[in-house]
């Protein structure tokens, strides 16, 4: 009865919930699911899902003793769409243990069964509701006006978790929010101001050490950024002013509609310009955000037309992939080598199978340790911080860098041995560059604004032309197709989603028709969310990889009995 009274939602705490819970009625005929972007949809129907998420979020930060953030966010999706994700108290996703209860949460038909499910998952997991609980959720939302009430919605959710405190980061990105969150829980500062301090910072340390003869070479210059029309532009023109040897201009900042004809995925899937660019800024360095700011993507102008050479985040993780490689070798010498230092730091760089086969090539050619894992940021994550730096990045613009605790706490020291002894030397910059990148980049989550700095930052540091980053190596053509089926889970795949078990024999028949083809290479996937395969192909020319996709399509429908391409 002891170990009941400690771990049972009293009385009290069961009426709160039940008359909360009776305002927030969820829409009928519709299953929600959380997914990798948390739930997504009209926001006209999200109101319960978002009030519930709040629950979810108290409940997380009972368990868990920490801060846990709510970011109401539809990222790239159309400005009528919204929608919600939890961060867990690294600052990174919700924990994917977790994910099955926020299903269930929102898809409780009604108060009654809403409360029974919360009182069995508190049982289940321990979690003592007394009606004395200390939790805290930092909340924040994009720029959409659907946001304002949403957000309300939220907060009542929290509230209705006694003792549960919900404190309001405003309009921010999704990344700020992820930061703060991770910051809070470290005991660091976590406005959004610190926020700023720490790239500011890092920025200009990185480019206080940029090597001499670099300094005069193409360094800084003009650079014009699409803001999607969201909130990441307008947080961007707040740096402006303060960033060294970098002009910016910030265009789509909230003029126009959001997500509408501009943004990262816009800009990458359909590969030209957005509104508000055109031959006028051909050999300007251009950049696009998303929605709320966690993806980023580079591209340049044609002159004559509006079309764009794209520098997707597979190109930007190269980059990053050489700069890191290079401190490393400044500081203890190549990997698997021996140096004067008995510690050899790992770096990894983690990819999906959609990764352009030229990247891949590229990075193995310097030597890296790249590896795959199945489609999702959350495997992607979670594989890289398997390294002392862990390096991952999607086509899409969505990425970062993982440093391990072990890794900076041995940086640290170094550091102040060798400005005592080694002052200025290259072992020395080499310390500095990588704690300043360390703080530069946003550990928690792929975020557009700390990754567009890191980016400027290293191409002064290599005194690099945009032109010659982009002839870093040149993408095979490749062609993305999804095939209708009838019931997707009669495919099962292994190796990173890149080879297919089951329907038996499928995999043989693609491994014929891709030996057909020069540079040839495909996978099929099923959808995560939908009676959908996916299928990926690439090739020397576009109309190899259009035709090796094809056949293959042919082949999915002859196995898996299509309903139709």
């Amino acid at each position: 009865m002891e170990e009941e009274s400690i771990t049972a939602m009293n009385q009290q705490q069961r009426s709160h919930l039940l008359h909360a819970s009776s305002r927030f009625s969820p829409p009928l005929g519709l299953k929600f699911s959380y997914g990798t972007a948390g739930f997504r949809a009209d926001a006209s129907l999200l109101e319960s899902t978002v009030f519930r998420m709040g629950i979810l979020a108290a409940l997380r930060s009972v368990q868990t003793g920490s801060t846990i953030g709510l970011m109401i966010t539809a990222s790239h999706n159309k400005e009528s769409d919204n929608g919600v994700k939890v961060a867990d108290p690294s600052g990174g996703m919700l924990s994917q243990s977790w994910e099955p209860f926020a299903d269930a949460l929102s898809n409780a038909p009604d108060a009654q069964s809403l409360v029974q499910l919360i009182e069995f998952f508190v049982r289940k997991e321990s979690i003592s509701l007394d009606g004395v609980c200390k939790a805290e959720v930092l909340l924040g939302r994009d720029t959409r006006s659907s946001g304002v009430s949403l957000l309300e919605a939220a907060k009542e959710g929290i509230a209705s978790i006694m003792g549960a405190k919900a404190t309001d980061m405003g309009v921010v990105t999704t990344p700020q929010l992820h930061w703060m969150v991770r910051a809070k829980n470290k005991g660091i500062e976590a406005s959004e101001y610190n926020y700023y301090e720490q790239l500011l910072t890092s920025f200009r340390c990185l480019l206080d050490y940029i090597p001499e003869g670099n300094k005069s070479k193409n360094a800084g210059g003009k650079v014009a950024v699409d803001g999607a029309d969201g909130v990441g532009g307008q947080k961007l023109e707040k740096l402006t002013s303060k960033l060294n040897n970098l002009t910016i201009n910030v265009r789509n900042c909230g003029d126009g509609v959001l997500n509408e004809g501009v943004g990262a995925d816009y800009v990458q899937k359909e590969k030209v310009v957005p509104r508000g660019f055109g031959p006028a800024d051909a050999g300007i360095r251009c950049v696009s955000l998303d929605g709320d700011a966690d993806r980023l993507v580079y591209f340049c102008v044609s002159s004559n037309s509006n079309n764009i050479e794209l520098v997707d985040g597979d190109k930007i993780l190269s980059l990053f992939a050489l700069y890191l490689k290079e401190q490393l070798g400044l500081l203890v010498g190549p990997q698997n080598e021996k140096s004067n230092s008995s510690y050899q730091p790992h770096l990894g760089v983690v990819q999906t199978a959609y990764a352009n086969g030229a990247s891949t090539d590229y990075l193995k050619k310097l030597g890296l340790e790249v590896v795959l894992t199945p489609t999702g940021v959350k495997y992607l994550h979670e594989k890289a911080a398997e390294y002392d730096i862990g390096i991952y990045f999607e086509a899409n613009g969505h990425g970062t860098i993982l440093f391990s605790d072990s890794f900076l706490s041995w940086l640290e020291t170094r550091n102040k041995d060798l400005s005592s002894t080694s002052k200025g030397s290259d072992q020395h910059k080499a310390t500095v560059r990588l704690l300043a990148t360390s703080k530069l980049i946003n550990q928690a989550v792929g975020d557009a604004l700390s990754g567009f700095l890191l980016v400027e930052a290293i191409l002064q540091h290599m005194g690099w032309t945009f032109q010659k980053w982009i002839e870093l190596y040149h993408d095979l053509p490749s062609k993305q197709l999804k095939v209708k089926v009838a019931d997707r889970t009669a495919i099962s795949t292994a190796n990173a989603e890149t080879v297919v078990v089951n329907p038996v024999g499928l995999q043989e028949a693609i491994d014929s028709e891709i030996a057909k083809y020069s540079h040839g290479r495909c996978f099929v996937r099923p959808s995560g969310t939908e009676d959908v395969v996916r299928v990926y192909a690439e090739a020397s020319t576009q109309e190899a990889a259009d035709n090796l996709a094809h056949s293959v399509v042919k082949l999915v429908d002859q196995y898996l009995g299509a309903s139709n391409s």
